[in-house]
């Protein structure tokens, strides 16, 4: 691919993913053919932002883990009240970083 084309993707999207993971991103959109170009723009990655926000209101409900593809975790969270409350606590530092792991996960199936 272009590397114009590669260097705006990651400008745009650099915050949905971890910046240990960016490197890694840039050298697989190069090698990559330009035909996955549209497959790679369509994408549904998430904002952890939006998801930690999400997490502080209703985590307790565990609709931030349904958010990014935690089923079985959220409905865990759904059934014990985020684990009375705590496993909704500890979510708030730990929701975006897994966030941005999910998103890779899904970048990676294009990649």
């Amino acid at each position: 691919m272009d590397s114009q084309k590669v260097d705006m993707y990651l400008m745009t999207n650099a915050k949905f993913f971890s910046p240990a993971h960016i490197n890694f991103i840039r050298e697989r959109l190069l090698a990559a053919d330009d035909s996955k170009w549209g497959l790679i723009n369509s994408v549904d990655v998430k904002d952890p932002t939006t998801v930690l926000i999400v997490s502080i209101f209703v985590g307790y409900l565990g609709i931030d883990r349904f958010m990014i593809g935690d089923t079985g975790l959220g409905i865990g969270k759904l059934l014990t009240g985020g684990g009375c409350g705590i496993w909704a606590l500890v979510d708030w530092f730990l929701i975006q970083d897994a966030t941005r792991q999910k998103n890779m996960e899904k970048l990676q199936m294009y990649l």
